[in-house]
């Protein structure tokens, strides 16, 4: 409880964890209005035929899209960050056990982010509901409700990804990079390749969170269910947070 005491303060005493929460308020919210907006703009779609489609995993996009990623840096930034300043070697001195800090810090950032989005997911589908009425038929829970309860999950899952990936590289900028290109470039460049992009997004960690993510049909030859996406993504998380318990045990300070 000491560990999770002193990462409480110095998640609420520094300034960026408020201004990314700010951030992902902002977004989540924002793009869920502006989205309705354009529907209920166009509720006879370009084509005439009626009106845009409009689900509950596209309202919540900003949220499960642009929030993750800011969360994910901010996650990444109370690791790299301590590393830069030397923080990092009081809290090894006062608990010797280093899984513990590393653990105690994701599991109170996690958690935080998880309350957050759930949150915000729910409102950003309450909002465009409301702005939207009957122009979009396809804005329903009914059936649709992991558009909203995945969220949470997902943003747990990352910010787990993000510490661990910042425990491994220990600088911001490495962190910050490897985690916006690998989930918003790389992947989606390895799955232009043609038969070998086919071939390869099954397997692309971000790309099964998406899929889970989505309550739509998301194409790609998958393997395994929609839940096994979950299973997989969560896998590969789990994996790269042991490694950087292992390195953080290993590597001095």
């Amino acid at each position: 409880m000491g560990v999770l005491a002193a990462e409480r303060i110095k998640l609420t005493s520094t300034r960026s964890p408020w201004w990314c929460s700010a951030v992902v308020v902002v977004l989540g919210i924002g793009l869920a209005v502006l989205i309705a907006l354009v529907t209920n703009a166009d509720s006879t779609g370009d084509s005439g035929e009626g009106p845009p489609l409009l689900t509950p995993s596209v309202a919540v996009s900003g949220v499960a899209g642009f929030g993750v990623m800011v969360l994910m840096i901010m996650a990444a930034l109370t690791v790299t960050s301590e590393y830069r300043f030397g923080v990092i070697r009081s809290s090894f001195l006062a608990v010797p056990n280093r899984s513990k800090v590393v653990l105690s810090k994701t599991a109170l950032v996690g958690i935080y982010s998880a309350v957050l989005t759930g949150v915000l997911a729910l409102i950003a589908f309450i909002l465009a509901k409301l702005i939207t009425g009957d122009d979009a038929p396809g804005l329903v829970l009914d059936g649709n409700w992991r558009a909203i309860y995945s969220v949470p999950i997902y943003a747990f899952l990352c910010v787990m990804l993000a510490i661990g990936v910042g425990v491994l590289v220990r600088q911001s900028a490495a962190a910050i990079s490897l985690i916006v290109l690998w989930s918003l470039l790389l992947e989606n460049l390895l799955g232009a390749f043609g038969s070998f992009g086919r071939t390869v997004k099954p397997f692309l960690p971000f790309q099964n969170a998406n899929r889970f993510l989505s309550v739509e049909e998301y194409a790609g030859n998958w393997h395994w269910g929609v839940w096994g996406s979950l299973v997989y993504f969560a896998v590969f998380v789990a994996i790269v947070f042991a490694g950087a318990l292992v390195v953080v045990n290993r590597r001095d300070a």
